[in-house]
């Protein structure tokens, strides 16, 4: 199979960004950061409605359990 062009790249990492990821890497997420990540993707995917907002979809959030 020949090389892909995608992946013959001369690219250089930022010893700063990658110093940044790896610090990210190590720093567990926290419930409370999960819940909101969760209510920031369902909002950014619902619908453009003016009914709909973050405090609504995290309310909504609250009555919606998992099995």
């Amino acid at each position: 199979m020949s090389a892909r062009k995608q992946f013959q790249s001369s690219l250089t990492i930022d010893a700063e960004l990658s110093e940044l990821l790896l610090k990210a890497k190590q720093n567990p997420v926290s419930e409370d950061e999960l819940r909101e990540q969760r209510v920031s993707f369902a909002f950014g995917n619902a619908p453009q409605s003016r009914l709909i907002t973050k405090d609504s979809v995290r309310r909504s959030s609250q009555n919606i359990r998992l099995k």
